[in-house]
């Protein structure tokens, strides 16, 4: 893939590459998040769950400066990024995916991923226009090939099927080396079919690219991580690996008993 434009990078033997301590927010009187601490190795696959409410969304807003804490501290590889504006966690290789698809629908499945390795590499305000030569060329490709859109490369992505959009952001959110992508419910509204297809996609991804994934489908979430965490109420409410998670008596109780995220 082709290298962005990166910051200068303080990761040099950083045992974590996200780190989040007691991480707050609050609206006024209302406490979306409280006391959030959580570590996600380097490569790692985490799937954080639980119901609506439960601050999973606001958690990825903190993370990537769409909102900032009102407490705690975000890092990444070894950095703190609390009070970094977004465009600069993107810099630092930080990438994440929206529940409502963000896509060009006017321009083709390679215009849209070609565009989007432009949007993070060194050459990004260049006037000079597309050539054979062009290495976003061939990394724009190697990413529809990942995520099983190379018979759709010329289409529009108005012509798209819900899931290949779905596919094509992460297509997305894979340009310009990222070092952990954010997943936000990739696997909702997705077909039976579309589902496995995901799993397969993001098994797929090369190892050294972590990420973090919110999902409702529990069978989807536990099948691409490594480890889960468990959020209620703005807290983090258990954590473990995957089959740990899916037989403890507490998170049945009050996430498959009655639904879950």
């Amino acid at each position: 893939m082709a290298e962005a434009a990166q910051a200068p990078r303080r990761d040099v033997g950083a045992e974590f590459a996200l780190e989040l301590t007691g991480l707050s927010k609050r609206f006024g009187a209302l406490a979306a998040l409280t006391d959030i601490s959580l570590k996600v190795r380097p490569g790692e696959r985490r799937a954080v769950l639980g119901s609506n409410g439960a601050g999973k969304t606001t958690l990825f807003n903190c993370i990537t400066g769409d909102f900032p804490p009102s407490e705690g501290a975000v890092r990444f590889f070894g950095e703190d990024i609390t009070r970094f504006a977004a465009h600069e966690r993107i810099r630092r290789g930080l990438r994440r995916t929206y529940q409502i698809s963000l896509l060009f629908n006017g321009l083709t499945v390679f215009d849209n991923v070609y565009l989007a390795c432009r949007g993070v590499s060194a050459g990004r305000f260049s006037m000079i226009g597309l050539s054979p030569r062009d290495p976003l060329t061939d990394a724009a490709d190697e990413l529809i090939e990942i995520v099983n859109l190379g018979e759709v490369r010329d289409a529009p992505v108005a012509d798209l099927s819900y899931g290949q959009q779905r596919q094509l952001e992460i297509a997305l959110a894979l340009a310009g080396a990222p070092r952990l992508i954010l997943f936000d419910e990739p696997a909702a509204g997705l077909s039976p079919k579309e589902r496995r297809e995901l799993i397969a996609i993001l098994g797929r991804m090369p190892n050294h690219i972590g990420y973090v994934i919110i999902e409702h489908d529990m069978d989807v979430a536990l099948s691409v991580s490594d480890r889960v965490t468990m959020m209620h109420n703005g807290r983090i409410f258990k954590e473990g690996l995957p089959d740990q998670i899916e037989k403890d008596p507490e998170v049945q109780a009050l996430y498959l008993g009655s639904g879950h995220d």
